[in-house]
């Protein structure tokens, strides 16, 4: 017999379906505990041997500012001033910010397993966030590679390895987006 405290089937695809990247977000912040609510359901992702390798980092408005402040940073060197200053101002307008760290394991394939737990904690927060109105962005952008990103952090990149920063608030628009159809990816062995 099913489980009646389930979503119907249909609500969770509908919640998979619809679910979305935001680019562009309402200045007001969602409330903390949202966020620790989709970070304590993160925590029950798939998880192999029970390593439980995710280290999340809720960042306030100082820590959010100095990251923006690299990223523009490093957007100025490449691509000059205008553009790193367009970068600066849409980047301290992302209301919420979250980092994701893996902690490290010498064995490889262990650490592949922690990184993949990891990869599905991060879909658990923001399928969770999404169903209270509440949009996310998963970046691994040049920032996330910058020694210094790190340090802002007080990260010691040795132990961990950073997986996602993610920005998170109230969506400002909602992109359409498609997918190819199943068949498309999906082979059948017999």
């Amino acid at each position: 017999m099913p489980d009646t405290s389930l979503p119907s089937p249909a609500a969770t695809a509908a919640l998979l379906r619809n679910r979305r990247t935001i680019h562009l977000f309402q200045p007001e912040t969602p409330p903390e505990t949202e966020v620790r609510r989709a970070l304590d359901l993160a925590r029950w992702a798939p998880n192999h041997r029970r390593t439980e390798p995710w280290r999340f980092y809720l960042l306030g408005r100082e820590t959010a500012a100095a990251l923006a402040a690299l990223n523009a940073e490093l957007v100025t060197q490449k691509s000059g001033p205008k553009v790193g200053a367009a970068k600066l101002v849409r980047w301290k307008a992302v209301p919420g910010w979250l980092v994701v760290t893996c902690t490290r394991h010498p064995d490889p394939l262990r650490a592949e397993e922690d990184y993949a737990a990891c990869c599905c904690a991060i879909q658990n927060a923001m399928l969770y966030l999404w169903s209270a109105g509440i949009g996310a962005k998963w970046t691994t952008g040049a920032v996330t590679r910058e020694p210094r990103f790190f340090e802002i952090l007080g990260i010691d990149p040795a132990a961990e390895r950073l997986v996602g920063l993610l920005w998170y608030g109230y969506p400002a628009k909602t992109p359409a987006m498609e997918r190819q159809p199943l068949d498309a990816v999906l082979q059948t062995r017999r």
